[in-house]
């Protein structure tokens, strides 16, 4: 499997996790009838020949450890696309992304965690891009719905009008859904290397994410209180996924040659509601936030919770959560202090894991089958997939619409 043409189309790696068995699925599900060719990866041979017992299906297998680059060379050889769920991406991740961009192959991950996708850039923005190898993080529930919502949002209003919005709001408008054992596993990394002065740098600059000499821009930091939004009226408290979700979208807007504007303004929160009673529920979830980070940053409560409450990696939401899962998202366009168009972003599946398991298995196949035009380098959603990956969601489980606004 040397050659481009003989490649498959992708290798799911960390199949056998509680996040890769869920992507696994849905491609047996999806795209059993089809002519894809995609293997399973992971550390284990015994573990990968059983789950693909479990999923009844005749698909390869491939052996492959984070800790031996060899290893991760071969996976990433044989394939177009390796799709990777093996975090906290900061400690695992670093080797494999080096190996793609080493044997001309895409790569796309759910990573959240700010530390990692930074050094990423710095490390192997130029290589990717020189190798015309698209590294795209992010390719969950964060960031893919803030990411490609905004920018549908200003494709939307460039066709209407001639412009984009001046600047947009995110609100989660609810869901449901549950964490797994991985994803506390990275938010407790992140955590943990914030003791690192050049790790606190980058998860406190709203631009952190941004290419070299454009660091700075209108934004502040993320939401942390009670706001009420003076367009909409609505109530809103801290978003727990907004910081890494607003510095992928302006990334992705520097990406882009600053298509939705320099002056853009971007911002994310969890809508409570409207009246006195909103207020009421932002305040309550402000305090529960602060209460969560205060326990999570205080090291012997952080492992009472590990040993006792959070789950461990492996372990996830209870197929009862998943198949009650959903979520809606607005994300709200500005000009002039006025609401001139919004983008809902639906999904009945629960957020973590249904829904990511969609974006992600999508975004694979956008790397490995769609005809991009977007150059290589360490990318967003956006600027790597933007309207192939939302066709490609509408037509699955994650939908996308705009409406034009005229008050």
């Amino acid at each position: 499997m040397s050659s481009q043409g003989e490649r498959l189309d992708i290798v799911v790696y960390g199949a056998t996790g509680f996040a890769g068995e869920l992507i696994a699925r849905y491609l047996v599900e999806r795209y059993a009838d089809s002519d894809l060719r995609w293997a399973l990866a992971g550390r284990r041979h015994e573990k990968l020949e059983a789950m693909r017992a479990r999923l009844g299906a005749e698909i390869p297998i491939i052996v492959a450890n984070s800790t031996d680059r060899e290893s991760l060379d071969e996976m990433a050889a044989k394939t177009k696309v390796v799709l990777t769920t093996v975090g906290p991406y900061a400690k695992y991740g670093t080797e494999l992304v080096s190996a793609c961009i080493a044997q001309g192959t895409h790569y796309c991950d759910l990573t959240g965690e700010l530390q990692f996708v930074r050094r990423m850039i710095d490390a192997h923005h130029e290589a990717a891009a020189n190798a015309g190898v698209r590294i795209v993080h992010c390719c969950g529930f964060d960031s893919i719905p803030s990411d490609l919502g905004t920018w549908l949002l200003n494709d939307e209003l460039i066709k209407l009008d001639g412009a984009p919005a001046d600047a947009a709001r995110y609100f989660m408008l609810g869901g449901n859904g549950g964490f797994s054992g991985g994803t506390v596993a990275s938010l407790l990394n992140i955590i943990e290397e914030a003791s690192d002065p050049l790790v606190r740098r980058v998860l406190g600059n709203p631009y952190s994410l941004n290419p070299d000499g454009e660091r700075s821009g209108p934004d502040g930091q993320t939401q942390a209180t009670v706001k009420k939004d003076p367009v909409t009226g609505w109530w809103s408290g801290p978003f727990l996924m907004a910081p890494i979700n607003e510095r992928v979208v302006r990334r992705s807007n520097a990406l882009l040659d600053f298509r939705y504007g320099r002056q853009f303004e971007y911002g994310e929160s969890v809508r409570t509601g409207s009246g006195v009673l909103g207020a009421i529920a932002a305040g309550a979830l402000t305090a529960g936030m602060g209460a969560m980070f205060g326990a999570v940053a205080f090291a012997p409560t952080r492992r009472l919770l590990t040993n006792t409450i959070l789950p461990a990696p492996g372990e996830g939401p209870s197929e009862k959560v998943m198949e009650n899962g959903f979520f809606k998202v607005a994300i709200s366009g500005r000009r002039d202090g006025r609401e001139v168009g919004r983008v809902i972003v639906t999904s009945q599946r629960d957020p973590g894991y249904g829904a990511t398991a969609c974006m992600i298995a999508e975004s694979a196949l956008c790397l490995a089958r769609d005809p991009l035009d977007t150059p290589g380098g360490i990318l967003t959603p956006a600027a790597a997939m933007g309207g192939a990956l939302i066709e490609r969601l509408d037509r699955q489980d994650v939908q996308f619409h705009f409406e034009a606004r005229t008050t």
